[in-house]
């Protein structure tokens, strides 16, 4: 058995070792999951997450928190009032696909596919689809975590042979130009390599402040925020909270569909700055009547039963007739995945 490395290598394995034990635990909790939606008559996508953790050379290397399901809008109360009776695991259940809304959502799942985990079929978006979320994702969140850039360079370099090109950038133009520029940000930075492909050329071509902008935000930690209407009672850290909000370069870019080319940012960043505190106006009346129902319209946040627990190799929801002993309830949000 090898020896376990000691000095800085040290909290690296100790690292992958965890992420490989919640891996684990995470696929069990899929497997529980998606039989437990279909069974109330809904098909879901699972994307991000799990779908992206396997296109690495091991399941280690790639930690994720919650689950990402994406249904179809008509399903999502169904699906919603299945989860929040019997989830064994955090589930971010979205309505629709936002992120490829310029897609029909039929087409994308027409196009997914099933893959086997723990002998249950699941179902994730097609290898070009899945690729243009996760790049339009990490954009619209200003790329604030370089794990997401890892993900882009994992799926373009182990595309299947007959990867459409076309289809990854079919749809909005402003929104294929940025999958582009997220390629090539994934090429410049972690030397990811595309091949001869029909974008080599123009995946060479990036804007000269986005990868300054990435590196600047990954310093500044995971750029994760609270939502400013919880200060709305309790306004003591507004300010500084404020200060996170404000868009980065990338952000800005995403948020007013603007062009990927050398221009100055700091205009974009000020409309996408300006149209949220629209936004968040507009919506104040609406959550000041809110009532305890959380969520959005795009995505809940669906916290599993109160206990868990290991059996025979798997987790199981413990319903009432268990006495409650072994594994103790999730409690908390994940990081994003």
């Amino acid at each position: 058995m090898p020896t376990p490395p000691e000095g800085p290598a040290e909290s690296l394995h100790a690292a992958y070792r965890m992420h490989a034990l919640q891996g684990a635990v995470h696929e069990q909790q899929i497997s529980l999951v998606v039989p437990l939606l279909r069974e109330a008559g809904v098909e879901a996508l699972l994307a991000k997450g799990w779908a992206a953790t396997r296109l690495y050379p091991e399941p280690g290397l790639r930690p994720y928190g919650d689950l990402d399901l994406f249904v179809r809008p008509e399903q999502h109360t169904v699906a919603r009032q299945a989860l929040v009776a019997g989830a064994p695991a955090p589930v971010d259940l979205h309505r629709g696909l936002a992120d490829l809304d310029d897609h029909e959502l039929e087409d994308v799942f027409a196009r997914s596919r099933l893959v086997s985990l723990c002998d249950v079929e699941v179902r994730i978006p097609s290898a070009e689809d899945h690729l243009r979320l996760l790049c339009l994702h990490a954009l619209r969140h200003g790329f604030s975590r370089a794990l997401w850039l890892c993900d882009i360079a994992a799926a373009l370099e182990t595309r299947p042979a007959d990867f459409d090109w076309d289809r990854l950038l079919a749809g909005d133009r402003r929104r294929s130009e940025a999958v582009v520029a997220a390629l090539g940000l994934a090429r410049a930075v972690l030397g990811a390599e595309p091949g001869t492909t029909p974008i080599t050329a123009r995946v060479q071509r990036l804007p000269p402040w986005l990868i300054p902008a990435t590196l600047r935000q990954w310093g500044k930690g995971s750029g994760l925020r609270e939502p400013m209407s919880s200060f709305l009672r309790r306004p003591r850290g507004a300010l500084a909270e404020l200060r996170k909000h404000w868009p980065n370069p990338i952000e800005g870019t995403m948020g007013v569909g603007a062009p990927w080319n050398a221009w100055p940012r700091l205009p974009f960043q000020l409309a996408h700055a300006l149209l949220r505190a629209v936004r968040f106006a507009r919506s104040l009346p609406a959550f000041l009547r809110a009532t305890s129902e959380a969520g959005s319209t795009k995505e809940v946040a669906i916290r599993p039963r109160p206990e868990i627990r290991p059996t025979s190799g798997s987790l199981r929801a413990a319903g009432a007739r268990h006495s409650g002993r072994g594994g103790r309830p999730t409690r908390g949000r994940p990081a994003r995945t």
